[in-house]
């Protein structure tokens, strides 16, 4: 075939691509305009372009960094805090974290007036605690704390802001903790208290408070822990029951006993607000340590709860107008001295290294211990001094021992103080002469024998001729028993020691109770030993209760709580018999005839009998007077700590006021009775053939080295 007629093909390759379809013209009769080729803009390359890029460069590589460590992190917060949820044991083995037991101290009626130890008034939880302190914990300590998983970054970031702008570290000061991280704290992150591998308990306490970044992180994965394998309400329960609110008191229940008098379930807006309010600092904030500081502190919380619509405005005007007050019992904290010294003298494993929760009920009277508290003040305001150092201590006792008050300082409202009544070993003076007596009357003496007051003198073996002299410096002739203890007399008080035998007048004062070292001299008789008041007071229980020694006791009954069997009885009484009782109903008229128009005339009182014995020491560092009455025996001791001379007294004189003025106190509403003593028969004649006291004294009589000793002392039947 020939291609005659045709085009020849191009000599070329034909395109790959075909050409894009072009739109059809619209049909306007016009021939269709082609658009202008679009230009490309121009590319600004500035200055900030090169930072810019290296920027963004930056963020995606930090991205891309950061999202692998943070899956990282994550994934071993997530280990670590499964770990923990695997240690963390019930619920219940939580609640009570103490180390020690507590100790509630009883009156002798039963009312509770003191508490030692680590109390802990029993669990409760956040269904059986009142809601006003429920609601005010939260409100207080972590407002949401019911939508956070146990950190709380929103209280985290606050809590910097406000320390940084306070001008402290980011982790000084406030902290940002959730009530989950407190009771992790509290929890001490799971570390128990191990007594090897820590100096001490308060050391182990100090390392659970310490707050440094890594601590802070372990606190936050335990809460974490706590949160995933504990309810909301099961963690606010724990952390009711171990917090610290001051007082000794560990738990609500403890605190609202210990405060209030009344269980954690029957606490108003006030009570609860107030408790709330010592979480922050609840030694400086407890209301025994000072109530209008506390008052204060729970006013803020009050208001907060108001705030967070927890309680209404009414509610919360109420509760600002009736601010919480302590009970009759924390308001009183009666016996301090006192129940520390039963605290001391019970056995250690049930008071003060005690596991057990305790009950201790004791001699104590709160309203003697009051009236002796008040006697004190009463005196040392109007009579003494204004200015005055002079410490005084009391000790009021029934017959058999039983302590039913005490005072070891002029400041009552105290609690482990150094106490002058128990603690203080001081000279006794004059105050020992009834113990030379006793030992007379009870070989055979009578209030009526006589001695003469001379000028005497004695050689002391081992020491320069020693010559008493009586506080007069006046001599006073022959002179009875009676008369020689109603005025004090120096001379005739050592005549009567060295014609019994100071042995013996010591051994009858040892088993009186007075166990500290008694003086070997002749002095002996003058009061030159040391003791401490209680034992003194004890010893002149002694004499009330007809010659039978005592030991003084606080301690009734000792149980544990929840049982009804005690575990121990009474610590003291009365013991084995010293004299005779006629011997000591005998001293008591002659010890009635010092208050009756002696020395401790002041002492008298004006609706009933009463018997004792001034003493005063040398250059007057110590004044005393003891004492009794049919129903109760009292001691007073007055000096300064520092063994300061007293200005112008003497047992006489302030210490016989106080001693009339605790006891006109303590008798209010006890019918008098009159003293058992034994008045004396008539002056028998100058020299009895036969003394009374059968074969004692019919030894004596036999023995004519002691006949010559009496002639030489002037003694006489």
């Amino acid at each position: 075939m020939s291609n005659s007629g045709r085009k020849k093909p191009r000599l070329v390759a034909d395109k790959r691509y075909s050409a894009p379809k072009k739109k059809p013209a619209r049909k306007t009769g016009k021939p269709a305009r082609r658009k202008p080729a679009a230009r490309k803009a121009p590319v600004r390359r500035g200055l900030l372009s090169l930072p810019m890029r290296l920027i963004g460069w930056g963020l995606r590589l930090v991205w891309r960094i950061g999202w692998r460590v943070g899956a990282v992190m994550a994934l071993i917060v997530a280990v670590a805090v499964a770990y923990t949820y695997a240690t963390l044991p019930s619920v219940d083995d939580l609640l009570d974290g103490r180390s020690r037991g507590s100790v509630t101290l009883l009156d002798r009626n039963g009312d509770v007036f003191a508490w030692r130890g680590d109390q802990f008034g029993g669990v409760v939880t956040t269904e059986t605690v009142s809601p006003a302190l429920k609601n005010a914990v939260v409100a207080t300590e972590d407002k949401r704390f019911y939508y956070h998983p146990g950190v709380d970054p929103i209280g985290i970031a606050s809590a910097i802001r406000i320390n940084l702008r306070e001008g402290r570290g980011p982790l000084q000061g406030h902290g940002g903790s959730t009530i989950t991280q407190q009771t992790a704290k509290l929890l001490c992150l799971g570390v128990a208290y191990d007594k090897t591998q820590w100096e001490s308990e308060a050391d182990y306490v100090a390392d659970c408070r310490r707050t440094s970044l890594a601590r802070k992180a372990k606190e936050a994965v335990f809460a974490l822990a706590m949160e995933a394998k504990y309810s909301k309400d099961e963690i606010l329960s724990v952390y009711l029951n171990r917090a610290y609110l001051g007082g000794g008191a560990y738990g609500a229940e403890a605190a609202a006993q210990r405060y209030f008098g009344k269980g954690a379930g029957k606490l108003n807006v006030a009570e609860g607000a107030m408790l709330a309010g010592l979480l922050t600092a609840p030694s400086t904030l407890a209301p025994t340590a000072n109530l209008e500081r506390s008052q204060n502190r729970a006013s803020v919380v009050v208001r907060l709860m108001k705030e967070q619509g927890y309680i209404s405005s009414t509610d919360a005007a109420t509760a600002l107008a009736n601010p919480a007050v302590l009970s009759d019992a924390a308001e009183k904290q009666a016996g301090g001295y006192f129940a520390d010294w039963v605290m001391s003298s019970g056995p250690e494993f049930f008071t003060r290294d005690t596991t057990e929760d305790v009950i201790i009920k004791t001699t104590l009277d709160q309203r003697m211990q009051k009236a002796t508290e008040d006697a004190l003040k009463y005196i040392f305001e109007n009579k003494v001094r204004e200015g005055s150092k002079a410490q005084a201590a009391i000790v009021v006792m029934s017959a058999d021992g039983a302590v039913r008050a005490m005072v070891g300082g002029r400041k009552t409202r105290v609690r482990g103080a150094f106490n002058r009544a128990t603690q203080a070993k001081r000279q006794t003076g004059s105050a020992f002469k009834p113990f030379v007596y006793a030992t007379a009357l009870e070989l055979g003496y009578t209030p009526n024998s006589t001695v003469v007051d001379e000028p005497f003198c004695l050689n002391v073996p081992g020491s320069s001729r020693w010559c008493p002299e009586n506080y007069t410096r006046k001599h006073y002739g022959r002179v009875t028993l009676t008369e020689a203890l109603r005025n004090s007399l120096n001379i005739p008080a050592v005549k009567v020691s060295e014609s019994v035998g100071r042995e013996l007048v010591r051994k009858v004062a040892g088993d009186f109770g007075i166990e500290s070292d008694l003086a070997a001299g002749p002095a002996l008789a003058l009061g030159t030993s040391e003791s401490t008041l209680i034992e003194m007071t004890g010893a002149y229980a002694g004499i009330l209760n007809g010659g039978s020694s005592v030991t003084p006791y606080g301690l009734m009954e000792l149980r544990l709580l929840g049982d009804d069997e005690p575990l121990m009885g009474t610590g003291g009484g009365i013991g084995e018999r010293v004299i005779q009782e006629k011997a000591a109903r005998e001293l008591t008229w002659m010890m009635y005839q010092v208050v009756n128009g002696g020395t401790g005339s002041r002492a008298k009182l004006p609706d009933r009998e009463a018997a004792g014995k001034t003493g005063t020491t040398q250059a007057a560092r110590d004044a005393w007077f003891l004492g009794f009455t049919a129903d109760y025996v009292a001691g007073v001791w007055m000096g300064y700590d520092d063994n300061t001379p007293l200005t112008g007294v003497t047992g006489s004189g302030l210490p016989a006021e106080i001693w009339h003025e605790t006891m006109m106190r303590v008798h209010e509403g006890i019918e008098p009775r009159p003293l058992p003593m034994l008045r004396p028969e008539p002056a028998p004649a100058p020299r009895r053939e036969q003394p009374r006291n059968a074969p004692r004294q019919q030894r004596n009589q036999g023995n004519p080295i002691e006949n010559i000793l009496r002639g030489i002392l002037g003694m006489g039947n």
